[in-house]
C-alpha cells in the first residue's frame, strides 16, 4: 500500500510508514508492514532491516475507532510482531517525535531501538480504560524492569528519550534524520556483530517484586472504577512469574474484557468528544489566525494570576496590571511562589523559573496593555464594573487585538458592544485554578470575527487547554447547567436533606464533589454575587424561594471555607457538620411555605440533581449554545469534577436511558409542582427518548 515503502540501499532494508498525520496502525497500516516484511525475508542478500516513519513522529498508536468494531481483534499485528522479533537478521527501530501505544510496541518487537534525543515513548492506553494489547505488558518488564513498566502503564506518561536510555528501553540517541540513524545503528551493530536480542525469550531480572506489586495492587483497588488498573498489575505479575505465552493469554483476556467495559468506552467518547470540541462547524481551523506574541491580563487576584501563568508556562510575553499596588504586588508574588513551589517539587528548573519570571511585567497604569496582542480582563463578576472595564479596552487595545473577557456568566455581546470593537471581543472562561484546569470555555458572541474564534481555539491548545466553543446565554454551557444542580441542592436542603447526604448522593455516583462542598470552596460570596446579577439582569423566576440559601448565607457572611463556615464548619480544609445550616434551612423553608420531610432517599438527591442538569443541556443544545451533546460532557469531566468514567452526564444519560429520565421529570413536575417550568422537558430530549422507546419495540 502507498503509505508503506519498502528499500533496500547497500544492503540494508527499508521500512518506511508514511501514513499521515500520525503514522497510526490502521488494518491497512498493518497489511502493509506484513508486505514489506515479506520482501525483506525474499532478500538473502540484505543483512539487516530498519523500521522508520516520515513526518513528525513514529507511529503514535492504533486506530482507536477500531476497538469500538465486536470484530475487532490484535491479532493480525500481534502476529506481524512476531514475525519481526523472530527475524534472523538484525531489525532496527528508528523513533522520533513520539512512540505510543502500539508505536513503542511495534519498536519493542523490534530487536534494537535508536531514537531522536527529543522522542518521547509511552503507553498511554490507561487514559482508554485499556491496558497494551500487543504484548507491552509481557515484553516492557521484561526489558526495563516491573517498577518503570508499571509506572509507564498505570500513569499513561511518556518518557524522554534521555530517561528512556538509562532505563534501557532505547539502545542509543541520534539526531540525525530517523532513516540515516537507524541505518548508522545498524552498521555499528553489523560491525561488532552484537547478537539480537528477543524480549520473548528474555526473563525478567531476578528479584523481590512482591512488595511493588502489593502496593500497585492496593492503589489500583482504591480506583475500582477503573478496572484497567488491576489489570495492568495483573499482566505484569504475569510478566514476573510466567513464560512470555502465558502472559500474552493474560494480557490478550484483560484487553478483550476492557474493550467492552464501560469505563473504556466512556473514556473512548471523551477522547473522541475532545477533538470533534475543536471543530467548529464553518470555521476553517487553518486560516485568518492572528499572531499572538504578548498577552495582558487585567486584574491581578487569583483568577487573573492564574491566567497570567498559564501564557508565562507557555513561553508567551505576560502584562499583569492591578489598579492598587498592593493588589498588584500580591498578584506578581502569587505567580513567584507558585512558580517556585513546582522548583521544589521537581517540574521546574531554576532556569526555568527566572526565564517564566523574566516574561512577565507588573503595572499599575493600563496604558501598558496597548502593544499587547490579546488582553483578558479578571475583573469581579459585576456587569456594570465589566462594561466599564471592556469601554476601556475598547479605547487602549491596538487595533487589531483581541479582547477577551474572562466573565463566568454574564452577557459577552453586552460586553462586546460596550468595547466599541464587538468584532475583536470574545469569551474565555478560565476555571480555577486557571493555570491548573483543563477546562476553556470560548465564548462566542454574535459579532466574534472568525479570525479572533480561530486564533483563540489555537491558543488554548499551546496554553494546554481543552477548549470547548459556546454561544452567548447566561452561564454559557458548564454554569448554565450548573445553576438548576444547584437549584435543586438548596430545595433539598429546605426540605430536609443535610450537606452531607445531599453531596453524599452525587459523590456516590462518582463526582469529585457534591454541590455544598463545591460550593464552599468556590465561595459562597462568589455564587450569590452570580444569583445577584443575573437577578438584576432580569433571568431569576419570580420565585421568592429561588436560591433563597446561598443568598442568606452570604447576608450572614458564611461564605464557605475561606471563613470557616459555609454549608460546612472547616476545620482548616476539613469539612464538618454544622447545626447552623440545617437551622437556616428549616427557617426559610418555613418562611416559603416548604414542607420538610424524613424521607428524601438517595436516589431521589441524584435524579434531582443529576436529571435537570441533563435536561438543561438538551436545551443548551437545542438553542445551539453547544454544537454538540459531546462538547456538554468535555465541559463537565475538564471543568467541573463529573468523572471521567461515567463519560460526561450526556453520554451517561444513555446507560440511564433517556425515557428513564423523561418519566422522572414528568414525575417529580407532578409531584413537587411546576408553576416556574423547572421540570420542563426539553422537546429535543422527550423526542430523543420517544426515537429509543420506538427503536425499541
Amino acid at each position: 500500500m502507498d503509505s508503506i515503502t519498502f528499500h533496500k540501499h547497500e544492503g540494508i532494508g527499508q521500512i518506511c510508514i508514511a501514513h499521515p498525520p500520525v503514522n497510526a496502525l490502521s488494518a491497512d497500516v498493518v497489511a502493509g508492514l506484513a508486505q514489506g516484511l515479506d520482501q525483506f525475508e525474499a532478500d538473502a542478500s540484505l543483512r539487516a532491516l530498519v523500521i522508520h516513519c516520515a513526518g513528525s513522529t513514529f507511529v503514535v498508536g492504533g486506530d482507536i475507532t477500531a476497538f469500538a468494531d465486536p470484530g475487532f481483534s490484535t491479532a493480525p499485528f500481534n502476529q506481524l510482531l512476531a514475525r519481526i522479533e523472530g527475524q534472523q537478521r538484525p531489525v532496527v527501530a528508528s523513533l522520533h517525535g513520539t512512540a505510543l501505544g502500539g508505536g513503542l510496541e511495534l519498536a519493542l518487537a523490534c530487536h534494537f531501538r535508536v531514537a531522536h534525543s527529543a522522542t518521547r515513548l509511552g503507553l498511554p492506553e490507561i487514559r482508554l480504560g485499556l491496558l497494551p494489547g500487543s504484548l507491552g505488558t509481557q515484553r516492557l518488564p521484561r526489558l526495563v524492569g516491573p517498577a518503570l513498566a508499571l509506572d509507564m502503564m498505570r500513569s499513561g506518561r511518556m518518557v524522554g528519550a534521555q530517561e528512556a536510555q538509562v532505563a534501557g528501553l532505547v539502545d542509543a540517541l541520534s539526531d540525525a534524520a530517523p532513516l540515516a540513524s537507524g541505518v548508522a545503528y545498524v552498521h555499528a551493530l553489523l560491525l561488532t556483530a552484537t547478537p539480537i536480542r528477543r524480549l520473548s525469550q528474555t526473563q525478567v531480572v531476578p528479584g523481590d517484586y512482591q512488595e511493588l506489586l502489593a502496593a500497585a495492587q492496593a492503589a489500583a483497588d482504591k480506583k475500582s472504577a477503573y478496572p484497567a488498573e488491576a489489570a495492568v498489575v495483573r499482566c505484569v505479575r504475569s510478566a514476573i512469574e510466567d513464560d512470555f505465552v502465558t502472559g500474552a493469554r493474560v494480557e490478550a483476556e484483560a484487553f478483550d474484557a476492557l474493550r467492552g467495559s464501560p469505563t473504556s468506552q466512556a473514556l473512548r467518547h471523551l477522547f473522541f468528544a475532545q477533538r470533534q470540541a475543536a471543530k467548529v462547524p464553518g470555521l476553517d481551523a487553518q486560516s485568518g489566525r492572528l499572531p499572538i506574541e504578548s498577552v495582558g491580563v487585567l486584574g491581578a487576584g487569583t483568577m487573573g494570576t492564574g491566567i497570567a501563568m498559564c501564557f508565562l508556562n507557555a513561553g508567551i510575553r505576560t502584562v499583569l496590571i492591578d489598579s492598587a499596588q498592593a493588589g498588584l504586588d500580591r498578584g506578581l508574588q502569587m505567580v513567584r511562589t507558585t512558580l517556585e513551589a513546582n522548583v521544589a517539587k521537581g517540574r521546574l528548573t531554576p532556569q526555568q523559573l527566572e526565564a517564566r519570571l523574566g516574561l512577565l511585567h507588573g503595572a499599575l497604569d493600563d496604558q501598558a496593555l496597548a502593544e499587547c496582542d490579546l488582553v483578558i480582563e479578571a475583573v469581579f463578576e459585576d456587569m456594570d464594573l465589566k462594561r466599564r472595564v471592556c469601554e476601556r479596552l475598547g479605547q487602549i487595545c491596538k487595533p487589531g487585538a483581541i479582547i477577551a473577557t474572562n466573565t463566568s456568566t454574564l452577557d459577552v455581546n453586552v460586553l462586546a458592544q460596550a468595547s466599541g470593537r464587538a468584532a475583536d471581543v470574545v469569551g474565555m472562561h478560565f476555571f480555577s485554578p486557571a493555570h491548573i484546569m483543563q477546562l476553556l470555555e470560548v465564548v462566542r458572541g454574535e459579532k466574534t470575527s472568525p479570525a479572533v474564534l480561530t486564533t483563540v481555539l489555537a491558543l488554548a491548545k499551546k496554553i494546554g487547554k481543552v477548549a470547548v466553543v459556546s454561544g452567548v446565554c447566561y452561564g454559557f454551557i458548564g454554569n448554565r447547567m450548573a445553576e438548576v444542580y444547584m437549584r435543586e441542592a438548596e430545595f433539598l436542603l429546605m426540605e430536609g436533606a443535610s450537606p452531607e447526604q445531599v453531596d453524599g448522593a452525587v459523590q456516590a455516583l462518582g463526582l469529585a464533589m457534591g454541590p455544598c462542598r463545591m460550593l464552599d470552596m468556590a465561595g459562597i460570596d462568589v455564587g450569590a454575587k452570580t444569583v445577584i446579577e443575573y437577578g438584576k439582569a432580569g433571568g431569576l423566576p419570580p420565585d421568592a424561594s429561588y436560591r433563597a440559601v446561598v443568598r442568606k448565607m452570604f447576608e450572614l457572611g458564611r461564605f464557605g471555607q475561606k471563613t470557616g463556615v459555609g454549608y460546612y464548619a472547616y476545620d482548616g480544609r476539613k469539612a464538618l457538620p454544622d447545626a447552623q445550616t440545617a437551622r437556616i434551612a428549616a427557617e426559610l423553608a418555613q418562611a416559603h411555605g416548604i414542607a420538610q420531610r424524613t424521607n428524601i432517599s438517595d436516589q431521589e438527591i441524584s435524579e434531582r440533581l443529576l436529571y435537570p442538569l441533563i435536561n438543561e443541556g438538551a436545551r443548551i443544545v437545542e438553542e445551539g449554545i453547544a454544537y454538540r451533546t459531546s462538547d456538554i460532557d468535555v465541559v463537565w469531566t475538564a471543568g467541573y469534577g463529573f468523572p471521567d468514567f461515567q463519560g460526561g452526564p450526556m453520554f451517561m444519560a444513555q446507560s440511564i436511558g433517556l425515557e428513564r429520565i423523561v418519566e422522572r421529570l414528568d414525575h417529580y413536575a407532578q409531584t413537587r409542582g411546576n408553576s416556574y417550568g423547572y421540570w420542563t422537558v426539553s422537546p429535543l430530549l422527550r423526542r430523543l427518548a420517544q426515537e429509543r422507546q420506538r427503536f425499541a419495540a
